[in-house]
């Protein structure tokens, strides 16, 4: 077992939580901000849907959070290597342009509970929500466009993540966008997914 599934409950975050929680705050102004204003407004447009977990001896605690949307991993863009990388794990028959995917739009720790293992925790939380066979859509690929920094990405990869371009210059250019990228797109394979 772990910390999570211990010492905390699960919950939608919504106008009611925020406001009787404690700030919450990962480190990470960014998020923090999201989590705490901007997550209701998301949600009402159907963009995204913020979940946390309360720490059950002190539920105006915000212990983790994090959102997900609909996302879809392209391969009809990527280069072949990279695309035959993704395809040869799906049948030939059920090959696709694009595959879903969910997308980890953010994901944050509160500071007050870094280091004791709650990410990789709550990474293989969601892992399992999407496989269950009670989930109410089909994806086969878990998605994040991580912020690429060290600890992110590293983040990222120790969770079974991988990069769907091969390199920054490679997916500098099939976006469009100047180096250094602001964030990685990666992407985590869900039938792949014997050790969660």
């Amino acid at each position: 077992m772990g910390f999570l599934s211990e010492h905390c409950s699960f919950h939608l975050l919504t106008r009611e939580i925020i406001s009787t929680c404690k700030p919450f705050s990962c480190g990470n102004a960014d998020l923090d901000e999201f989590f705490m204003k901007d997550s209701i407004p998301y949600m009402d447009k159907l963009l995204g849907k913020t979940y946390c977990y309360l720490l059950d001896k002190d539920p105006s605690i915000i212990v983790c959070a994090f959102t997900l949307s609909n996302d879809s991993v392209r391969v009809d863009h990527l280069p072949n290597n990279r695309k035959k990388k993704i395809n040869n794990a799906i049948p030939h028959e059920k090959q696709m342009r694009r595959y879903p995917a969910v997308l980890i739009g953010r994901l944050g720790v509160s500071k007050e509970f870094s280091g004791i293992g709650i990410g990789t925790e709550l990474m293989a939380f969601i892992k399992r929500w999407f496989i269950h066979p009670n989930n109410k859509t089909g994806c086969r690929f878990l998605a994040v466009d991580s912020y690429n920094t060290e600890h992110t990405l590293k983040y990222y990869e120790k969770n079974g993540f991988n990069y769907l371009f091969s390199t920054e210059a490679q997916e500098a250019e099939s976006s469009g966008l100047t180096l250094p990228l602001k964030t990685r797109y990666m992407y985590y394979d869900l039938i792949g997914a014997n050790n969660i």
